[in-house]
């Protein structure tokens, strides 16, 4: 399926507080495309752009979704959900109180989704099989690296053409980081997603990177077609890395 987000001269912000300034960005077919950069820089922002949470103030994003083309900026958020575009927010935003199966099937929003719960559920308990060992725990006694799971299985339940995620190795150990990366690469090639990520971690997020931005006061500062040029930037190296 030919399923592609563009971002096109994107600007942004808060009130009078302007975040992100002429963003362009795309990312095409069953391809994983990162934003890098540190806390403040505005890769949220961008994210909640496309899902029609923040309204830019000027700038396009298209999402292709099976060949047809649709203007996000003038849709709204729940529009966009079902379009089959689904966001796995920055920490987490579980129900706590909910079980696990609960908060999963809370993301079968779409109609589509909601069509085939069963079998979207099956699927996402086939995907992560903790989560059907969890299925009726209460999601908030669960430990980071698993509520971060459950947070990208609701995301399945959707039955998503683009997955969003955000920050994803926010507050989580190292090696917890490592495995939730490598979800994401399972989860992309499993359902040939296309994913765009935002993520502070460099050297775990283009592990799994297609291609990537570098996102620095709004702006974007470096661009790498290839997870390997992104390694190999001098400009990365030196400010991003500290080598």
């Amino acid at each position: 399926m030919a399923n592609s987000i563009t971002i096109e001269g994107l600007h942004a912000g808060y009130g009078a507080v302007r975040v992100i300034e002429d963003v362009s960005i795309r990312a095409a077919p069953a391809e994983t495309v990162v934003l890098l950069g540190t806390n403040g820089n505005g890769k949220s922002t961008i994210m909640k752009c496309v899902m029609g949470l923040v309204r830019p103030s000027a700038g396009r994003i298209i999402a292709s979704i099976d060949g047809v083309r649709h203007d996000l900026t003038r849709l709204t958020t729940e529009q966009i959900v079902d379009l089959g575009i689904a966001l796995v927010p920055e920490g987490r935003r579980l129900f706590p109180k909910l079980t696990v199966e609960e908060n999963l099937l809370l993301g079968a929003y779409r109609r589509s989704a909601r069509a085939q719960m069963s079998r979207n559920l099956e699927s996402c308990f086939e995907t992560f099989p903790r989560l059907a060992e969890r299925r009726r725990q209460l999601a908030g006694s669960m430990s980071g690296g698993e509520q971060q799971m459950l947070a990208l299985g609701r995301a399945l339940m959707l039955a998503p053409r683009i997955l969003l995620v955000d920050e994803p190795s926010v507050g989580l150990a190292p090696l917890l980081v490592a495995r939730t990366i490598d979800a994401i690469k399972e989860l992309k090639a499993r359902y040939q997603l296309t994913v765009l990520m935002a993520e502070q971690n460099f050297t775990q997020a283009v592990r799994i990177a297609d291609r990537g931005y570098v996102i620095v006061h709004g702006k974007i500062a470096v661009e790498g077609r290839s997870a390997e040029e992104l390694n190999n930037n001098e400009l990365i190296r030196k400010f991003y890395l500290g080598l």
